[in-house]
């Protein structure tokens, strides 16, 4: 590695890398994926007066980074199999055009393939066509995700990747990712994420500093070597859990549980790289204390959806505004995963399971 610790040559070798993996012409790398969506959207001059849809059962930062472009943030419910954003409620939503974006324009719609398992494409195309929007896609846990065979980042008009630590494909810090198959989105993004260069210190708009270092590239461009790998074994290891939890009777047919778990839905059109391996569990908290005093680590993701988060109050929402979120956000638990989890130690955690529910 050379003496440019900031965009050095390994980050133009890893956007090309990561571009080709997810088969889309260009890869532009930024500081994190949160910087990646805010870039996604500000490529496409999404600004004050637009409105973006999204869902409220997501990590913080999907919303947070329509209101940092000066957008209005809409949401809409998820499927309660996949936890992916629902196309059914988003088209019951956008029917009422006016009274849903008020004296706002939809310019674009943001799902989240959340833990890994890519929304229903069929579904976010046919919506693209009706109402004239852009896809963008929050794919920061679902690198190597597809949807019939396509890749995640290569599905929508662009795509925004997270490569933080605890990610499938994970930087050595905070890194991220804009894919599209758009030449102008790509250059205005790589041009936003120098303070608006294209010319070193002749500024043509007010950008960004959010460049990747040198070193995270470096690092992305091994591990990208063995990503195909680590997300087979990922698929692996919840088929594991899948059948240790029914052969202990404690499998139950979904969407809400009952008396056991409800076990992770995998859409057969798409492959899941279980970025999560997330459970619905009945006394979802008192579980999470269980296994913690059984020294079984477990998460929550997430704990409040984001139309009831404090700081998202103004949004308008209420409570019971979006049912499946918020029933999930009670009900959710994420088991270990990785790709290093033995048979064993995946024993000993559906084991504690069966003694809590008994």
């Amino acid at each position: 590695m050379g003496q440019r610790f900031i965009l050095g040559e390994e980050v133009w070798l890893f956007e090309a890398a990561a571009a080709e993996a997810c088969r889309v012409p260009y890869g532009v790398g930024c500081a994190s994926g949160t910087d990646a969506l805010w870039l996604a959207m500000t490529a496409a001059e999404i600004g004050p007066g637009d409105a973006v849809l999204t869902t409220p059962f997501s990590f913080f930062a999907t919303v947070s980074s329509i209101l940092r472009v000066g957008a209005q943030p809409m949401l809409a419910d998820i499927d309660p199999r996949t936890y992916n954003l629902d196309a059914g409620s988003i088209a019951a939503t956008l029917r009422d055009r006016n009274q849903s974006c008020g004296n706002t324009q939809l310019r674009a719609i943001l799902p989240v393939h959340l833990y890994g398992q890519c929304v229903d494409w069929d579904a976010f195309t046919a919506l693209k066509k009706e109402f004239g929007v852009l896809l963008i896609e929050d794919a920061a846990q679902a690198f190597g995700a597809q949807w019939k065979g396509q890749p995640a980042g290569n599905l929508g008009d662009m795509a925004a990747f997270s490569f933080y630590p605890t990610k499938n494909l994970s930087a050595y810090g905070d890194a991220g990712l804009l894919t599209t198959g758009h030449e102008r989105f790509a250059e205005r993004a790589g041009i936003l994420r120098v303070h608006g260069m294209r010319q070193r210190y002749f500024h043509e708009e007010v950008g960004w500093n959010s460049r990747l270092d040198t070193i995270q590239a470096a690092v992305l461009l091994v591990k990208l070597q063995h990503i195909d790998r680590w997300n087979r074994e990922r698929r692996e290891r919840a088929k594991t859990y899948d059948d240790l939890f029914a052969q202990r009777g404690l499998a139950e047919n979904g969407p809400y549980p009952q008396h056991g778990v409800v076990l992770p839905y995998v859409d057969p059109r798409g492959t899941h790289v279980f970025h999560q391996y997330v459970i619905r569990a009945p006394r979802r908290d008192a579980l999470k204390v269980f296994l913690a005093q059984q020294g079984i680590g477990s998460e929550i993701y997430y704990p409040l959806p984001l139309h009831l988060q404090p700081s998202l109050r103004n949004l308008g929402y209420a409570d019971g505004a979006f049912p499946e979120s918020e029933r999930a956000a009670k009900e959710v638990l994420a088991l270990p995963m990785f790709p290093e989890l033995t048979q064993p130690e995946q024993e000993r955690v559906v084991t504690a399971i069966a003694e809590f529910l008994s």
